[in-house]
């Protein structure tokens, strides 16, 4: 009979925590743009001036390397989770209660704590889609993670076009609609569908006003403002891009999973020559897009997000590259320490998670130390560095006394039904 509870800290796969401990660390190298500029800083360096100097030199750098791929490597370690979370034979019901959970948590980071780009609501229901392909081949899997990604290619290529092409056409349109009588239903249409896109690019007075509410009002007002956003992200962009977006990269970890190559089961000389490929095709991809904002003195269709055809090929490629490092310095034995702390950190993915929003809040926000827009985007990556430095020292230090993160205690003593034993068990 198969005993229904959590697995054990040494039954844990070392490998994986340490990847899921760098990718964690990682994204906080993007969101933090989020947590301290205006929202369209986070693709376009024109918003906050970082178009020269050593702020341009930091918006380089993490385009080049780290937009995409971080958020890609995690969503590829919580397909592996689901990937053994099915195999340990618990059963659907338990599947389906933790990914339950897992939404609550991410409602209670969303709205009460603000953050809204939570990835947590995203991520529980693509879970919910993907326990069905648990049992798939690798083969299987990797085939549907094509599909999501031919999915997102078109959906890139018809926003890019749009946002290229469609300024003159509505300019045009509205033109005919000044010099006729009766306007033609599809003029009309051409503007008002223009109108709809153009607010998200040059978003009106109104809208920016509600941005600064989120970080400088009363609680009342930036719980207001921050779930006027996360309802037009969860109503719109969800079911368009974002659970497309995760599940691609989870049905490749899951793949990576079956295959060996998440575990740290392949040679030391497959994870060189695959990181070596992956990493040369990701930052020729990054260089060129790179290129592309750049000579185009930032044009919308290259900055706005969501719009460069290449995305998926640059950030899966940079992940797939990063993972493949992780895994040579693993079997080789390299950088033990450090790969102790990643490794911790990743053990307690959740309540590290949840922490970067309460750091979030506290540091930018008015209700806390109020430097939202006040760091130059340079100046954001000291706190990082300082975030960092807490995580890891706080998740050694809590494994050491206790077998689970604050939050994954709690999530599992609710997933099972009954208070887990936190205290760790003597040698």
């Amino acid at each position: 009979m198969i005993e229904l509870a959590p697995a054990e800290p040494r039954e844990r796969i070392e490998a994986i925590d340490t990847i899921r401990g760098f990718a964690l660390l990682g994204i906080l190298l993007l969101n933090i743009l989020a947590f301290g500029l205006p929202f369209r800083a986070y693709t376009n360096p024109t918003v906050d001036g970082a178009v020269e100097g050593v702020d341009f030199g930091v918006f380089f750098t993490i385009e080049l390397l780290f937009e995409g791929s971080m958020r890609a490597l995690f969503s590829m370690l919580f397909g592996v989770g689901i990937a053994m979370f099915a195999a340990s034979g618990k059963g659907g019901a338990f599947h389906y209660r933790r990914q339950l959970l897992l939404f609550a948590f991410g409602l209670v980071d969303g709205f009460l704590l603000l953050w809204t780009g939570d990835i947590l609501t995203i991520y529980a229901m693509a879970g919910m889609v993907l326990y069905f392909c648990r049992n798939w081949r690798a083969r299987s899997l990797l085939t549907a993670a094509g599909c999501m990604f031919a999915y997102l290619i078109v959906l890139y290529t018809a926003t890019f076009a749009t946002v290229n092409f469609m300024p003159d056409q509505a300019a045009a349109a509205a033109a005919r609609i000044a010099a006729a009588e009766a306007p033609s239903p599809q003029d009309q249409a051409v503007v008002d569908a223009w109108g709809q896109v153009d607010v998200q690019l040059q978003p009106p007075t109104y809208l920016l006003e509600r941005e600064a509410r989120k970080f400088q009002g009363t609680y009342a007002e930036a719980f207001v403002a921050n779930a006027q956003e996360l309802r037009g992200l969860l109503v719109y962009g969800l079911p368009v891009l974002f659970i497309w977006d995760a599940m691609a990269c989870m049905l490749l970890g899951m793949a990576l999973y079956r295959t060996g190559v998440l575990t740290g089961q392949r040679s030391v000389r497959f994870y060189t020559v695959t990181a070596i490929l992956a990493l040369a095709i990701g930052v020729a991809t990054n260089a060129f897009e790179l290129a592309m904002k750049i000579g185009s003195g930032y044009a919308p269709q290259w900055v706005t997000g969501g719009t460069v055809i290449t995305y998926d090929i640059g950030r899966v490629a940079m992940a797939i590259g990063f993972l493949s490092l992780t895994m040579i310095a693993y079997r080789r034995g390299w950088l033990a320490r450090l790969r102790h702390g990643l490794a911790a950190v990743g053990r307690m993915a959740l309540s590290n998670y949840i922490l970067q929003s309460v750091f979030g809040f506290l540091i930018f926000r008015d209700l806390g130390l109020g430097l939202w827009n006040d760091l130059d985007r340079h100046e954001l990556y000291y706190v990082v560095a300082g975030q960092w430095f807490v995580m890891i020292a706080f998740s050694l230090w809590w494994l050491d006394r206790y077998r689970f993160g604050p939050l994954e205690w709690l999530w599992r003593s609710l997933t099972y039904g009954r208070r887990q034993p936190m205290a760790l068990r003597p040698a």
